[in-house]
C-alpha cells in the first residue's frame, strides 16, 4: 500500500484575507482553486505560484470570469499571498516550474482534475 502524503497547512494572509472580502471570495472557494486548477503559472512575485479557475463556464472553452490564487511554499505550510477575480479571460503567461510543476501532474494524472 502507498504512502500518502501529509495535507498542506494553509495559511492566510492579511492581504489575501482583505483581498477575498473585497472580492467576496470564501475560503472554501479559494480552496477548490487550488485543489482543482484550470490552469496553473509563475507568480508575479518571487517565488510564488499563480492558480486560476473559471468562475462558471458558458461553454465548454468559454467562460466570462475567473479566480486567481497566488501561494507560496514556506516549509511545512502553504502561504496563501492573494486572491482576486479577473473579470475577463486572460492569456497563457508561462509554465510553472520546479516541486508545484511535479505536484500538478501528479495530480492531473490520478484523475484529480
Amino acid at each position: 500500500m502507498p504512502a500518502l502524503k501529509k495535507p498542506v497547512v494553509l495559511s492566510w494572509t492579511h492581504h489575501a484575507q482583505a483581498k477575498m472580502q473585497h472580492y467576496r471570495l470564501s475560503q472554501s472557494r479559494v480552496r477548490s482553486v487550488l485543489y482543482a486548477p484550470k490552469r496553473v503559472e509563475d507568480g508575479v512575485a518571487p517565488n510564488t505560484i499563480a492558480m486560476m479557475q473559471p468562475t462558471s463556464m458558458r461553454t465548454a472553452r468559454s467562460w466570462t470570469q475567473e479566480i486567481w490564487v497566488m501561494v507560496q511554499d514556506a516549509g511545512a505550510k502553504r502561504k496563501v499571498i492573494s486572491a482576486w477575480r479577473y473579470p475577463g479571460v486572460t492569456k497563457p503567461r508561462g509554465e510553472i516550474t520546479g516541486f508545484m510543476q511535479k505536484e500538478y501532474r501528479e495530480f492531473v494524472q490520478k484523475g484529480g482534475a
